[in-house]
């Protein structure tokens, strides 16, 4: 399976820190040898890094390490092959465009019947049933919402339907966002802590690595993490359950949808 992190923060922020405990399980403390990928939103722009090669050996990913870019929301994701071969073309987070702004989405787990879905709007690159299901539900979002809708709730609640469609396939664990709110969907496992005032200390599970947020943050600052297993184990992470979407705004959840 792969790997998923995510964060959401009311300020510009960097992932450094997560980012240098989950690169660790791509080859190192984990067996997602087979690519990795992070996506940055910020200041209304998007950038994005992918590689096919494990993130622990990965010079791009030290990059990120020492590259403190600072952004309001962050996808990422680590790699165990399971359908589609180990190239950049299968290598996520996958970005498409809806509403003139870049939509990007990461999944871990893997489906079966996603060849019988209809493709709408959006066709795959690569091979994956990732990106199949990708397109197909963004295609869904699209053909129902040309616009965006007055109410988001509306695209909120229809977004879980399609998301428990997927996970009736198979395992379906999702990052999304449009660089304003980030969606998490959970099949199977993820996990998520808010940081804020007091701020504390935070020692990674897989690297030699201690921070004292209040020493880097401001009182007002909210920052959330999400990824499939704690990055830390020195802090009280939750646990999704299964079905359950989390719409993410500025570091805290808007909306919470359950089966």
């Amino acid at each position: 399976m792969c790997e998923l992190l995510g964060m959401s923060a009311n300020v510009p922020t960097d992932i450094c820190f997560s980012f240098s405990g989950f690169l660790h399980r791509g080859g190192g403390t984990g067996p997602h040898r087979d690519g990795w990928g992070i996506a940055f939103y910020e200041e209304g722009g998007y950038r994005d890094f992918r590689d096919p090669h494990p993130s622990v050996d990965s010079p791009i990913a030290r990059l990120i390490c020492d590259y403190p870019i600072k952004s309001n929301v962050v996808i990422s994701h680590i790699r165990q092959a399971n359908v589609g071969g180990v190239k950049l073309a299968n290598t996520h987070p996958f970005t498409r465009e809806m509403w003139g702004r870049p939509w990007c989405y990461a999944h871990n787990g893997q489906l079966s019947g996603w060849e019988r879905l209809t493709l709408g709007n959006y066709t795959p690159v690569g091979s994956t049933d990732s990106e199949y299901a990708y397109c197909w539900l963004m295609g869904e979002l699209r053909r129902e919402f040309p616009s965006p809708p007055a109410d988001p709730a509306t695209l909120w609640e229809r977004l879980h339907q399609l998301c428990e469609q997927l996970r009736a396939l198979g395992v379906f664990n999702m990052l999304l966002s449009d660089g304003g709110y980030l969606y998490t969907f959970c099949a199977t496992k993820l996990a998520h802590i808010t940081r804020c005032a007091p701020f504390g200390e935070a020692e990674l599970s897989d690297a030699e690595m201690t921070v004292n947020f209040a020493e880097h943050t401001t009182p007002d600052d909210i920052v959330s993490v999400i990824a499939t297993e704690p990055l830390t184990h020195n802090e009280a992470w939750q646990r999704m359950v299964p079905g359950e979407l989390l719409v993410w705004r500025d570091g805290e959840i808007q909306a919470r949808y359950c089966p």
